[in-house]
C-alpha cells in the first residue's frame, strides 16, 4: 500500500484512507467485517467524526487491539472549550484508544468557530490525549485563510477530479507550508463511478490523501485491488476525466454557503446535496416532518437567481433542487415502509 507523510504531522498514512462516514449505515458485524479487511488489506488511515453515530465506536470494535499500526483522524464540531473537552473523551472511549492521532474542527466557517474551542484542543495536546491538530471546511474563501494563517497541521476539503482552478491552487498552497491536504469527496458525493480514474487523478496529486468513504465490502475490494495494481494515468482515464468533467461540473455542490441566504428560506447548502446525505449516511433522520418541510419549501423557488450568480463553481443551483426534490419523494416512497 502506498504511504505518504501528512505535512509537517510527521504522520505517514496510507494513500487512499478509509473515510468511516457510511459504515454508520452497517450493523456492527458487517462493520467490523469491512475495516478489519481494510487494515488486513493494507489501510492504515481511518478518519470518523464524533457525530458520525457509532462510527468511532465501530472502529474502536474492530481495530483496537492493532492501535498502534494504524492513524485515526476524529473531527468534532464543538465551538467551546468545554464541549471540545467532551468530545474528545468521548472519542477515545468510544475507539478504545488513550490518543488520537489527529483532531480536526469540522465544518469550520469563521474563526469565531475556533477561537475559544482551539485553546482546549492544545490543552489536549499538552496532555497527550490528541497529537496533531487539524481542520476542515467547505468555503473555499476561508479554506485560504486557514490555510495562510499555519495554525493547523491539515486541512480537509473537497477535492476531485471535478475540481477547478482555484481548488487545485489550494492544494499547491498547502504543499508550499507543509500542511497535510486531505481530500474529503474524493468521489465528488457519488458523481464519479470510474473509480480506476479517480484513483490514477489521486495518484498524480503529490501532498493529497485522498479519503474514499466505504460502506460494502465490495466497494472496499475494488479500492484494495486498485492500490495493489497502482493504475497510471493513460490516455483512455484522460478521456474519461474529460467526459467527466463536460457533463459533472455543474451538479456537484461543495455546501460551501455562499449561495446563501435564500429570501424564500431554502437551506441550498444541505437541500442541494440531498440525494448523497440519504444514501451515504443513515437516512432516516432525513425524513422527519422537520426535513420534509424543508425539501418541500424548494417548491416556492421563485427563481429569482441569487443562488447561482453567488456561486463560485457556477452550479445551476435551481434545477439542482428541484431534482433533489423529486429524488427525495422518490426515494421516500421507496422506503416509507421502513420508516
Amino acid at each position: 500500500m502506498k504511504t505518504m507523510m501528512l505535512g509537517k504531522t510527521g504522520l505517514t498514512v496510507t494513500k487512499p484512507a478509509f473515510g468511516a462516514l457510511p459504515i454508520q449505515r452497517c450493523s456492527k458485524d458487517e462493520a467490523t467485517a469491512i475495516l478489519r479487511r481494510a487494515y488486513e488489506g493494507g489501510i492504515r488511515y481511518f478518519d470518523t467524526a464524533n457525530a458520525y453515530t457509532d462510527s468511532e465506536e465501530k472502529i474502536g470494535l474492530a481495530l483496537s487491539d492493532v492501535r498502534k499500526d494504524i492513524v485515526i483522524s476524529t473531527k468534532s464540531q464543538a465551538r467551546d472549550r468545554e464541549t471540545v473537552k467532551k468530545h474528545i473523551a468521548l472519542s477515545l472511549e468510544r475507539m478504545k484508544t488513550d490518543y488520537i492521532d489527529l483532531f480536526q474542527f469540522h465544518l469550520v466557517s469563521s474563526w469565531d468557530d475556533v477561537n475559544e474551542a482551539y485553546e482546549a484542543a492544545l490543552e489536549a495536546k499538552e496532555k497527550g490525549y490528541i497529537r496533531h491538530i487539524g481542520v476542515t471546511a467547505h468555503s473555499l474563501r476561508f479554506a485560504f485563510e486557514l490555510a495562510e494563517s499555519e495554525r493547523f497541521e491539515t486541512l480537509q476539503y473537497p477535492f476531485s477530479y471535478l475540481s477547478n482552478e482555484e481548488e487545485h491552487r489550494l492544494v499547491r498552497l498547502c504543499r508550499e507550508k507543509n500542511i497535510g491536504y486531505i481530500a474529503m469527496k474524493a468521489l465528488a458525493g457519488g458523481l464519479l463511478s470510474n473509480a480506476r480514474a479517480v484513483y490514477a487523478f489521486m495518484a498524480e496529486q503529490e501532498g493529497v490523501v485522498p479519503i474514499y468513504g466505504i460502506q460494502t465490502m465490495a466497494e472496499l475490494e475494488e479500492w484494495l485491488a486498485l492500490a495493489a495494481e497502482e493504475p497510471t494515468m493513460d490516455d483512455e482515464l484522460r478521456a474519461i476525466i474529460e467526459a467527466d468533467r463536460a457533463q459533472l461540473s455543474g451538479q456537484f455542490c461543495r455546501s460551501c454557503g455562499y449561495c446563501m441566504p435564500c429570501p424564500q428560506g431554502i437551506e441550498i447548502r444541505n437541500c442541494a446535496r440531498m440525494d448523497m446525505l440519504i444514501r451515504r449516511s443513515p437516512w432516516r433522520p432525513y425524513f422527519t416532518p422537520e426535513w420534509q418541510e424543508k425539501m418541500n419549501r424548494i417548491e416556492s423557488c421563485i427563481e429569482c437567481g441569487r443562488c447561482r450568480s453567488r456561486c463560485p463553481y457556477k452550479l445551476d443551483t435551481p434545477n439542482i433542487l428541484k431534482y433533489m426534490l423529486k429524488d427525495y419523494r422518490q426515494f421516500y416512497e421507496e422506503h416509507k415502509n421502513e420508516l
